[in-house]
C-alpha cells in the first residue's frame, strides 16, 4: 500500500521512514550481502545494515509507545524521534557500513533536533540535515575512501542542496544523486571493478534513501541496481577476490570523554584499518579491523568503559587473511552449529557434539560469527540452529555465505534454545541429510517454548500494560502472563503450556533464577500431570530468568 505523502518531516515521518527502510533492507539484504567485496568480502553488509536500522526503528517505536502510555493521543516531537533514531542506530550498529550509517543518522538528528521541540521541519532543514550527515560521516572515518558509502552520501547531499521544492522533492533528488554515484563506484574502487559490482554499503544507503522518498511522496522507488559491467554471477565470484587484511573485526560501545576518544583514534589507527568511530555526548561506537583484537579492546579500556564488545575472527586461510594456513584435515560429513544464550547451555550443546556460538544478553551474533562457526565445524553438511526468532535474517545470511563456499547448509528456524535441544536430541549424523533435517525440524516444531523475564520499562503487551520490574511470562514469543513474583508466574506459564498436552518439560535456569524454583516446578508437574517427565539444565548468564520447553 502506498504511503500518504507529506510535505514536511515530523516524528511520524521518522517512524514511517525507519519502518519502510527496515522492510526494504529486508528485501534487499541477500543481494547486498552477495555484492559485499569491500573492505572485506565477508558477505554481511546487507545484514549489518538491516540490524542497524532495526535497532533504530525499535528505539523510535519505544518513544511513541512511551508517549501513548503516558498521555492519550500524545506523540513525540521531531527532536525526540530523531534522537531516538540516532541513539538506536548507534547502540545497534553492525559492521563498517552499519557504523557509518549510524553516524549519518546522527548527523541528520543533530540538525533536525537543533530547534528543540519543533513539530516538524521543511525542505531547508532536510537539505541541511543531509549535508551535515554526509560531512560528519566522512569525519568519523579515519581514512575515507572514494567509491564507498561515503561517496554515495556526499552525492546525495550535493543533489539535495541543489533541489528546490518541498521535502519530497529534496528526498527524491538526494536518492537520484545517490543512485548515480553508486553506479560510478566501480570506476573509483578497483576491487569493485574486478568483481563487476557496485559498493554494497552505498547500495544499502540508496535503499534507505528510497524509503525516505516513499515516506515523503508515497512513491515506492525501483529496487534494481545498474552495475558498471554487469552484476556478479554469484557470491562465489565475490569470495574469490584475493584481498588480504587484518584477522579480526572489533566493535564495542564506549563511554568516554572527547579527549580520550581522540587519543583512542590515534592508537587504533596504528593497530589496524577500517577505523570508524562514531557518536558523541559520552557514548561512542568503535569499529576497527586488527590482527591484535586484545590490544584494540585494551585501548578502549584505557579511554573509558567499553561494553557490548564483539570480536569476529575473519578466519585463517579465507579471503581476509594471507599466510599461516592450517594443515589440511579431513572434513566431517555432518555437523550442527547452534547459537546458545548462556555458557551452561553452550556446554550442554558441545557435549552433544554441536559447534556453538554464544549470544550474550543484548549482544546477538553477527552473520560473520555464524559463518566462522560453520567453517570451524569443518563439515560437508551443516545444520544451523539460530535458536532465536530475531536471528532469522542473520542466520539466513550466514547460511547463504557458507553455501557460496561449497558447504551444504540447512537452516532450521528454531526460535528458542529449548527447541534447539529438542532438535539435537533426534539428530542422527548417519542418516541421510534430508531425513535428518526433516526429523530435527519436526522435533523443534513440536516443542512449545516460553521464558520468564523481568520487564525493563513500561510497555503495552498482549496481556496488558506492564510496568518496569513486573515479571513477564512469554509463550511462543508473546507476553501471556504479567505477575509480581517469579515462581508463581513461571507456574502459571507452565500450566497454560501443559493444558494443551505434553510429554516432556525442559527447564533451563538462568543465574538469577530464584532458589528452589526448579524443585517447585518439578513437583508441580509430578503432582498435576501424570506421565510427564521433567529435565533441568543450568543455562548460566542467559538473559531470561527461566526458559521452558514442552514437547
Amino acid at each position: 500500500m502506498a504511503q500518504v505523502p507529506q510535505t514536511f518531516f515530523d516524528a511520524l515521518a521518522v517512524r514511517t521512514w525507519c519502518g519502510l527502510a527496515l522492510e526494504a533492507l529486508g528485501r534487499a539484504r541477500e543481494e547486498i550481502d552477495a555484492i559485499n567485496v569491500y573492505p572485506v568480502a565477508d558477505g554481511d553488509t546487507g545484514t549489518n545494515l538491516y540490524l542497524t536500522v532495526e535497532s533504530a526503528a525499535a528505539a523510535v517505536d519505544a518513544v511513541f509507545i512511551g508517549h501513548e502510555a503516558g498521555s492519550a493521543g500524545s506523540v513525540p516531537s521531531l527532536a525526540e524521534a530523531v534522537r531516538a533514531m540516532a541513539h538506536g542506530a548507534l547502540i545497534g550498529a553492525r559492521g563498517n557500513s552499519g557504523t557509518i550509517l549510524a553516524q549519518l543518522l546522527r548527523g541528520m538528528a543533530q540538525v533536525l533536533a537543533a530547534d528543540g521541540d519543533t513539530a516538524h521541519t521543511g525542505a531547508d532543514g532536510l537539505r541541511l540535515a543531509l549535508r551535515h550527515a554526509a560531512d560528519s560521516a566522512r569525519q568519523a572515518v579515519a581514512h575515507p575512501v572514494e567509491g564507498t558509502i561515503l561517496t554515495v552520501a556526499s552525492a546525495a547531499a550535493d543533489a539535495a542542496t541543489g533541489a528546490g521544492g518541498d521535502c519530497g522533492t529534496v528526498a527524491r533528488a538526494a536518492c537520484e544523486g545517490a543512485r548515480a554515484a553508486l553506479a560510478a563506484t566501480p570506476r573509483q574502487l578497483a576491487v569493485l571493478e574486478r568483481a563487476g559490482v557496485v559498493d554494497a554499503g552505498g547500495r544499502g544507503l540508496v535503499t534507505v534513501l528510497a524509503a525516505l522518498v516513499e515516506t515523503l511522496t508515497g512513491e515506492r522507488q525501483a529496487g534494481t541496481v545498474t552495475y558498471a559491467r554487469g552484476p556478479v554471477d554469484s557470491p562465489e565470484e565475490c569470495a574469490s577476490l584475493p584481498e588480504s587484511g587484518p584477522a579480526f573485526e572489533v566493535i564495542y560501545l564506549l563511554e568516554a570523554e572527547d579527549a580520550a576518544v581522540t587519543r583512542l583514534r590515534e592508537r587504533l589507527d596504528t593497530l589496524g584499518d577500517s577505523l570508524v568511530v562514531v557518536g558523541g555526548d559520552g557514548l561512542w561506537n568503535v569499529h576497527v579491523h586488527v590482527d591484535d583484537a586484545g590490544a584494540a579492546v585494551e585501548a578502549g579500556v584505557e579511554a573509558g568503559r567499553p561494553h557490548r564488545i564483539r570480536i569476529t575472527h575473519f578466519g585463517v586461510g579465507d579471503v581476509h587473511t594471507t599466510g599461516g594456513e592450517r594443515p589440511p584435515r579431513e572434513r566431517a560429513q555432518r555437523a550442527v552449529v547452534a547459537v546458545v544464550p548462556g555458557p551452561g547451555l553452550a556446554g550442554l550443546y558441545t557435549e552433544a557434539g554441536a559447534t556453538t556460538v554464544l549470544a550474550r544478553p543484548g549482544e546477538p551474533p553477527a552473520s560473520g560469527e555464524l559463518v566462522e562457526a560453520v567453517r570451524r565445524a569443518h563439515a560437508r553438511e551443516v545444520v544451523l540452529l539460530p535458536n532465536d526468532a530475531e536471528l532469522r535474517h542473520t542466520a539466513a545470511a550466514a547460511a547463504e555465505q557458507a553455501r557460496a563456499e561449497g558447504i551444504r547448509v540447512a537452516l532450521i528456524p528454531t526460535r528458542s534454545a529449548v527447541q534447539g535441544i529438542a532438535a539435537l536430541a533426534v539428530h542422527e549424523p548417519d542418516r541421510r541429510f534430508d531425513e535428518d533435517v526433516v526429523s530435527m525440524t519436526s522435533a523443534a516444531g513440536a516443542t512449545r517454548y516460553a521464558e520468564v523475564a523481568v520487564a525493563e520499562r513500561q510497555s503495552w503487551t498482549m496481556a496488558g500494560i506492564c510496568q518496569a520490574g513486573d515479571v513477564l511470562g512469554l509463550i511462543d514469543g508473546d507476553v501471556a502472563v504479567i505477575g509480581a513474583e517469579v515462581t508463581a508466574t513461571a507456574e502459571t506459564v507452565l500450566d497454560r503450556m501443559l493444558a494443551a498436552g505434553g510429554e516432556l518439560v525442559t527447564l533451563v535456569l538462568g543465574d538469577e533464577a530464584p532458589d528452589g524454583i526448579a524443585g517447585h516446578l518439578e513437583a508441580r508437574v509430578r503432582e498435576s500431570y501424570l506421565a510427564v517427565d521433567t529435565v533441568v539444565y543450568r543455562g548460566g548468564r542467559q538473559g531470561a530468568l527461566l526458559l521452558i520447553g514442552v514437547e
